[in-house]
Parts: C-alpha cells; sequence; structure tokens
C-alpha cells in the first residue's frame, strides 16, 4: 500500500529520529550545514538513515531541512540546491527501499522572516519552496513533510508553493517552541483551522519543548481536527555540557514510556526531533510495534 492507503487503514507509522543532533555526534561542526554533507560526507547521512531504518522506522526524511536556496545562502551553497536536494533523495532511498518503507522530502523553514516582521516577500518565499518541492518530487519522494514552521503565513506559502508543483501526499508540522504556541504566537486551533483548510493530508507537531509540552500540544490540535496527525517532539530539551555543547537527558525508556500517550492523544505518524538517537528510536517502534 501507498503512504495514504496506510494512514487511511488506520496504521501507525514510525517516523525517524534526529538528523542534526546526530550527525554532530558523527563530527558535524555547531553551524555546519548538514546539507553540506550530503555533497561531501553522503556516507555519514546514508549509515544514519540506514541505523534509523534498523531500529524500526517505516519512514525516513531526507537531509534536505534546510535545503531551499534562501536557507543554503548562509552555508554559500545557494548554488548546489538542485545536487543537493536530488542526491539526498538518492541518500536516502538507499537506505530505504520502496518495498520496506516511504521517503519524505524534508522542507524546512527558509530561516527568514517574513514582511512585516522581516525582509522575506511572501513571492520569494514561495518561489523557494516551490523550487525544492519540485525537486524532491522530481527526484521521487513518496510524500512531502513541511516540517518545523512558526510563521502561519510561511507555512501557507509553503502549502501552495508545493501544491503548485505536487500532488504527492502532504504533511504540514509546526513547532510549539512557547509550549501551547509558537514563537510567533500560533496556536493549535489556528493551525488546525487555517493550515487544515488548505491541501494537506496530515497536520503535525515536530521539534518544539519538552515531552510534556509537546503532548499538551498534540491533544489541543486532536481537539480542532479530524485529520489524521504527525508527532516527532524532541527528546526532551536540551541542557548544555561543560563544553558548551547541548545534551538531551531524555532517556529511550522514558521517550517510550510516552508513546501509549501520544497514540492515544491521536498521533498515526511517530518519531522524534532534536537528541532523539536511533536507539530512542527503537524504544519508540518497539512499543508501536508491539
Amino acid at each position: 500500500m501507498d503512504f495514504i492507503e496506510r494512514i487511511k487503514n488506520g496504521d501507525v507509522l514510525v517516523s525517524d529520529g534526529a538528523t542534526g543532533t546526530n550527525l554532530q555526534q558523527r563530527g558535524l561542526a555547531r553551524g555546519e550545514a548538514t546539507e553540506s554533507w550530503v555533497l561531501n560526507r553522503p556516507q555519514e547521512i546514508l549509515a544514519l538513515a540506514q541505523s534509523f531504518v534498523a531500529a524500526g522506522a517505516d519512514l525516513i526524511l531526507t537531509c534536505t531541512f534546510g535545503a531551499t536556496s534562501i536557507r543554503l545562502q548562509a552555508a554559500n551553497l545557494q548554488d548546489h540546491v538542485e545536487a543537493i536536494n536530488l542526491r539526498a533523495v538518492e541518500i536516502a532511498r538507499q537506505a530505504m527501499s520502496p518495498s520496506k518503507g516511504f521517503v519524505a522530502g524534508s522542507i524546512g523553514p527558509t530561516g527568514q522572516m517574513l514582511q512585516p516582521y522581516g525582509t522575506l516577500s511572501y513571492d520569494e518565499a514561495f518561489a523557494a519552496y516551490k523550487q525544492q518541492a519540485a525537486l524532491l518530487a522530481q527526484a521521487g519522494v513518496d510524500l512531502l513533510v513541511i516540517e518545523t514552521q512558526f510563521d502561519i503565513n510561511e507555512a501557507k506559502a509553503a502549502v501552495m508553493a508545493v501544491r503548485s508543483v505536487s500532488d504527492l501526499p502532504l504533511v504540514c508540522s509546526v513547532s510549539f517552541d512557547r509550549g501551547k504556541r509558537t514563537m510567533m504566537g500560533v496556536s493549535p486551533a489556528q493551525v488546525a483551522q487555517e493550515i487544515g483548510a488548505l491541501a494537506v493530508d496530515l497536520l503535525g507537531i515536530n521539534c518544539g519543548r519538552s515531552l510534556e509540552d509537546n503532548l499538551a500540544a498534540l491533544k489541543l490540535l486532536r481537539a480542532e481536527t479530524d485529520k489524521p496527525l504527525w508527532f516527532k517532539p524532541n527528546a526532551g530539551l536540551p541542557k548544555l555540557d561543560d563544553s558548551g555543547q547541548p545534551v538531551y537527558d531524555v532517556t529511550p525508556s522514558d521517550m517510550a514510556e510516552q508513546v501509549p500517550a501520544w497514540l492515544a492523544a491521536g498521533a498515526q505518524v511517530v518519531g522524534g526531533c532534536c537528541g532523539t538517537s536511533p536507539s530512542h528510536l527503537a524504544a519508540i517502534a518497539a512499543v508501536i510495534k508491539s
């Protein structure tokens, strides 16, 4: 069955864990774009993806979170938009064959503020999202995931841009990093009403704050929509160690204990965001697949 058929069938799917924090464990420097490794160290990207598949993931995301032309400018990679997006899908497909599960094209925020709060225009954001979505679709992803959104207008631009070039299954996931609101003040109810009214197949929550905060946001979102829900919370909130590196102290068993509550609150695709290692994911998958 394809992705939407699995969702309509009521199946609970396991997504992958974190990309950035796990690549930092493999040597990615703080501030270094993960997408640079798609070109320079593809075997590390592949090894991480394979570890999530081995841990029980039914779905993995491409290493393209920051691969819009706008966001790649910060890493001086804006001339490699096509190469990065196409190669990232190839790598993900090496790890996850169609017979095993699904590859989702990751589309993160532009990293800039839309007008009137910043200088980025709606049309510029739309064009960047349109370009990336077209490349990911061309490369053969099974679905597209707009993730870690916090500005309702940017999220809308992303959805409309994707839909201008693709009819693939589409997830739009929001980060409630202020607990029950995003940094721009967007509530779960607003996501349900404004994003849910667009041509999206699943609404979601990822990143955010503590497990407790994310669960509270999930319950609020479920109360406002009947769309299937995507849920990838952080492994708690990070603390800085003596060297200034972020450390996530939620253990795999801590995370696994929360899974029944996530499912009861309506999550149908479950994984983890920052701090979620393959070990965390294996513990999550063990609960879901038992």
